[in-house]
């Protein structure tokens, strides 16, 4: 009994059939998706009634050019008072907020971390205390004050000179009369040489070691492939965006992020099966930081799991050099604009420290003036731009309008600092502002953000911001090259789209 094949046409027929249905649930699916985002839109349009925006484009949102948001945004700040809905694309959008009344009543809360974007950071810096939310948050917060109490930070000053020492000595063989030197990497270096002497004990000059450079530029990409994911809409799946280009080189960034943590609580560990090392350190008042991470115990009696501390270790070795080196290469630049402020502060640096031989925890608050401009410069380019929430119960500001919950905010202290309302003229460099007589909004000037979730490291920033300044000020005259004026673009910290130039004259 024989048994004919099949025929082709059956095969074809039923292929064919396939991809009908394929196409139909296809097509369903993505009506569904319109219709879902369509709705979702219409919803918050009407959450942001009572809130104004510039035109935007129904899919395409507000098209701004990423190394354009900040100057685009401030264009906004007359217009559309104390803050203002920013569409990314279809339903995507988030609330700028640049009035100090909105901050205040957002930073009095316990809204957590903006999930939808803040998640991108985990692979890198895990769940630490920048991410995290909640009890455990306060738990960890708690756990990590005493590293900065000021018995901890007194004799930081002395790491501090001399890990600034180290990057004046290199500009002194490197500056010519012909061009002028790109210093944020070379702040960038000295500041990661300062948080790994002094909150991880870390032996030995980082400024001076080839394998830091590979790190701040993993540090570097980093920075940009965040900021680009969370605006690009096609990049929001983990899975899609492990495919791509700038997903595969995340990967990577974050591998060579971690071997250098990984290393530094390696050494750590392995100093302290050192019977005198270990006895000297439970002899200490106060504990280091990572000293601290290593013999935490949680409420539940266990110490940090492997996976914490590294978390807790990759937050603040970003933190704690990043942000300190945004911050002080605009100070330098703002002095270097400000030729008669930054001579002011000479002077005031020269009669306190004389030839700067040695700097102490006392003279730091004996530099009212510098301390003026160090603000000021902060005011005009904020090492933070700004950190983003998501309101977990409606609010009402005190204008009366509200918001529902569930609405992303971003808290701008970049435009918050370039608010006219705000800061009369605030284009203006005036380190008047920040005299001891002046009054001002309690939150007009959060270069280190505000309330319970504010910087941990402030203080210590602070006092690195100072011993940078002094020490260099004594040492060269800061001079702009007018070739190459910095522009300020939006990153997690702030960073200038064509780095930061200035000319260095040795005194």
């Amino acid at each position: 009994m024989s048994v004919s094949a099949p025929s082709p046409t059956i095969f074809s027929g039923s292929i064919s059939g396939f991809f009908q249905v394929a196409s139909l649930l296809s097509l369903l699916l993505l009506l569904f998706k319109v219709a879902q985002h369509h709705l979702q839109r219409q919803r918050l349009l009407k959450a942001f009634q009572e809130f104004p925006s510039p035109p935007s484009h129904w899919v395409f949102g507000h098209k701004i050019q990423s190394d354009q948001e900040l100057q685009e945004i401030l264009t906004w700040v007359e217009k559309f008072p104390s803050g203002c809905p920013q569409w990314l694309w279809g339903s995507k959008v988030r609330f700028i907020v640049y009035d100090p009344d909105y901050m205040k009543i957002i930073l009095g809360r316990t809204d957590p971390k903006a999930r939808s974007s803040y998640r991108f950071l985990a692979p890198w810096i895990g769940e630490g205390l920048l991410l995290l939310n909640g009890q455990t948050w306060f738990q960890h917060r708690r756990m990590l004050t005493p590293a900065f109490h000021y018995d901890v930070l007194m004799p930081y000053v002395g790491i501090m000179a001399d890990s600034v020492r180290v990057m004046l000595d290199k500009w002194e063989q490197l500056i010519s009369q012909d061009s002028s030197l790109e210093i944020f990497q070379h702040v960038s270096l000295m500041t990661l040489d300062t948080i790994m002497k002094c909150a991880f004990s870390h032996q030995g000059s980082v400024q001076l070691d080839r394998n830091s450079q590979t790190y701040l530029q993993a540090i570097g990409d980093l920075n940009n492939l965040f900021f680009f994911r969370v605006r690009n809409a096609f990049y929001q799946n983990d899975t899609i965006y492990k495919l791509t280009s700038d997903g595969r080189l995340s990967h990577r960034s974050c591998q060579i992020a971690h071997e250098h943590t990984d290393r530094v609580i390696k050494l750590r560990k392995a100093q302290l099966q050192d019977e005198g090392e270990l006895e000297k350190v439970k002899r200490k008042r106060h504990l280091d930081f990572l000293d601290i991470l290593l013999f935490a115990r949680m409420e539940n009696g266990k110490g940090l799991s492997d996976k914490d501390l590294r978390a807790e270790v990759d937050t603040f070795m970003f933190e704690g050099h990043d942000t300190t080196a945004s911050g002080l290469s605009w100070i330098f630049y703002a002095l270097a604009m400000h030729p008669k402020h930054q001579q002011m502060c000479r002077e005031e640096v020269q009669s306190l420290l004389g030839d700067g031989a040695s700097i102490t925890w006392d003279h730091l608050d004996q530099m009212p003036y510098t301390t003026m401009c160090i603000k000021e410069a902060m005011r005009l380019y904020p090492p933070v731009p700004g950190v983003s929430r998501e309101l977990s119960k409606p609010v009402t500001f005190p204008d009366g309008r509200s918001l529902p919950k569930g609405v992303i905010l971003v808290l701008s202290f970049y435009a918050l600092h370039h608010n006219p309302k705000v800061w009369p003229n605030p284009e203006v460099f005036d380190p008047s502002r920040f005299a001891p007589d002046s009054a001002q909004h309690s939150h007009s000037f959060l270069p280190f953000s505000g309330g319970s979730r504010n910087c941990i490291g402030k203080r210590f920033a602070m006092n690195e911001l100072k011993v940078a300044v002094a020490l260099t000020l004594l040492r060269f005259e800061l001079l702009p090259d007018s070739t190459r004026i910095p522009e300020p673009m939006a990153r997690i910290v702030l960073k200038s789209k064509n780095g930061i130039h200035l000319y260095l004259r040795k005194l």
